[in-house]
């Protein structure tokens, strides 16, 4: 009697959407299918594992470098695989989600790279996670065009030479995609948007020269790493790829993360493109993982913590110095900033902030930079290119003068800065603003001149969530408490009402915004991630 065949992949409560079939195929539903039942198991396992680390952090309120790893660490021979050809130069990579205008106006934008964001920029609604596959498929098919309805522009790809390499940013492993289910059971996010863009494109890529490329987010050790790397091992066999067709480079946003750089590029080392540095998520973890550490962890305002803070230099130094000592690419960090259209004054100030942001990471021996508009691509490639000229990279520059304790990494109260009221009021400000945007399916929101994204949201509810545990004392003597924090929110409102006008205000979810806000910076058991409650709310 023959074995029965595999259960298939539902959709569930979905409606259907147009052209979803090219995406939505049965094999490609299968090899989802495939990629949930061979490596969700040990996804779960390593979920787990965080909350046993994080219980450990609480107990200590310190980290450390793995003692169990220190001879990956010490030994000096091994290396990640050179960089293919498309990977080579990437001096400044632009961000932003895969709608159909920001897939043409990115791909054309002068930058290296394109990371072409399924994650922290986009919020998973069914249409967002499916339309945004087609985009990808679209575009390297050259079928993609569009015309803004509103504007009447129209907007069409470049020659092929002129576009950015894309590099494909999953969801991170915490979220579910409840739309595709296996027996009842719902598919990791992370699995649906790796394998429906692996399976669709990985050989389309290979026939334009390039390939299929992934930045990792949200990465907590080197065994999530190891799982990462075993899904491409996996994969690749799966469509008959050569091994290290597939490149990706990690996204070190998480202070576990920071004490592993080393071990997460060992790992991937046959599939490793880089690591980069990303701040904001950076932020939210150390807050996260120290946020009952007591007084010498509160963070300052966000604006307060700058990549020159000594705790945030001694880790974009060390991850310059490992990923250079190992032949992978550091890539800096977010220039954040949206020109203003009516405020020549602002641009002004913000393109020198971004110049000398750009100028310092230039210096400091990254190859690269992030942007999230295309008018900052002519200034961060400017910086770059003072430093690089005709190299495409400086990894030949070693860093070998650097050297960071694990102290350093944590040394939060080195920052000469104390949290303010005004903090607390650009926390809330910003927080119901983006969580209003994303509940309406938009994941990269432009707030008072910067691109924000899901990073930002977590770090601002974090602040308040721990300002408030840590009992902090504002410089106008109020205390930071729940009452203060709703207080705010609701005068925040009430302003955003009157700015937009009832009809607006109606329209949109901003009551809905304001509460969730609240939920997940007042309830005393912190949300590992606030896109988990508000998730359940996207509809």
């Amino acid at each position: 009697m023959s074995a029965p065949a595999p259960s298939t992949l539902a959709i569930v409560d979905a409606e259907p959407l147009p052209r979803q079939d090219e995406v939505l195929t049965d094999a490609a539903l299968a090899f989802v299918a495939e990629l949930h039942r061979q490596f969700t198991p040990r996804r779960n396992e390593l979920l787990a594992r965080r909350g046993e680390r994080r219980a450990g952090i609480a107990r200590t309120s310190t980290l450390d470098f793995l003692p169990e790893t220190a001879a990956v660490r010490a030994d000096d021979s091994w290396k990640v695989a050179p960089a293919p050809a498309a990977l080579n130069d990437r001096r400044v990579e632009i961000t932003g989600p895969t709608d159909r205008k920001m897939t043409i106006n990115a791909l054309n934008s002068g930058a290296k790279v394109w990371l072409a964001d399924f994650e922290d920029a986009s919020a998973p609604t069914w249409e967002n996670v499916v339309l945004g596959q087609l985009n990808l498929s679209d575009a390297y098919e050259r079928r993609i065009d569009f015309t803004d309805p509103r504007s009447g522009k129209s907007y069409a790809l470049k020659s092929a030479d002129e576009l950015a390499t894309v590099v494909m940013r999953p969801r991170g492993w915490h979220l579910e995609e409840r739309h595709l289910q296996l027996d009842g059971v719902s598919v990791p996010g992370a699995l649906v948007d790796f394998g429906l863009y692996f399976f669709h494109n990985a050989q389309r890529l290979i026939d334009l020269g390039k390939g299929p490329y992934f930045y990792l987010p949200k990465t907590e050790s080197h065994l999530e790493a190891r799982l990462w790397n075993d899904i491409f091992v996996f994969a690749q066999d799966y469509v008959g790829i050569p091994q290290g067709t597939v490149r990706a480079t990690v996204l070190i946003e998480t202070i576990t993360a920071a004490y592993e750089m080393e071990e997460i590029l060992y790992e991937l080392r046959d599939h490793a493109a880089g690591l980069n540095a990303g701040r904001w998520d950076y932020l939210f973890s150390i807050v996260k993982n120290f946020r009952d550490g007591g007084a010498k962890f509160v963070l300052p305002d966000r604006n307060a913590v700058t990549m020159t803070a000594p705790f945030m230099r001694a880790y974009t130094e060390l991850l310059v110095r490992t990923c250079h000592k190992r032949g992978a690419h550091a890539i800096g960090g977010m220039a954040a900033f949206i020109p203003s259209r009516r405020d020549a004054e602002v641009n002004k100030m913000a393109f020198e902030k971004v110049k000398a942001d750009k100028d310092r990471e230039a210096n400091d021996g990254f190859d690269g930079s992030w942007v999230a508009h295309p008018d900052l691509v002519p200034i961060a490639l400017a910086s770059f290119d003072a430093v690089l000229g005709e190299k495409p990279n400086q990894k030949d520059r070693l860093r070998e003068d650097v050297s960071v304790a694990p102290g350093d990494l944590i040394a939060i109260d080195s920052l000469d800065a104390r949290p303010t009221y005004d903090g607390l009021r650009n926390a809330v400000a910003v927080g119901i603003r983006y969580i209003e945007a994303w509940l309406r399916g938009l994941g990269a929101v432009a707030i008072f001149n910067l691109m924000e994204d899901a990073a930002t949201a977590e770090i601002s509810r974090s602040q308040i969530w721990q300002w408030i545990n840590a009992d902090v004392v504002f410089e106008n003597g109020e205390h930071a408490t729940a009452d203060l924090a709703r207080k705010v929110a609701a005068e925040e409102l009430a302003a955003i009402r009157e700015e937009i006008g009832e009809e607006t205000f109606t329209a949109g979810k901003w009551q809905q915004a304001h509460d969730l806000l609240l939920q997940v910076s007042l309830d005393q058991d912190y949300a590992d991630f606030l896109t988990l409650p508000a998730y359940e709310q996207l509809r």
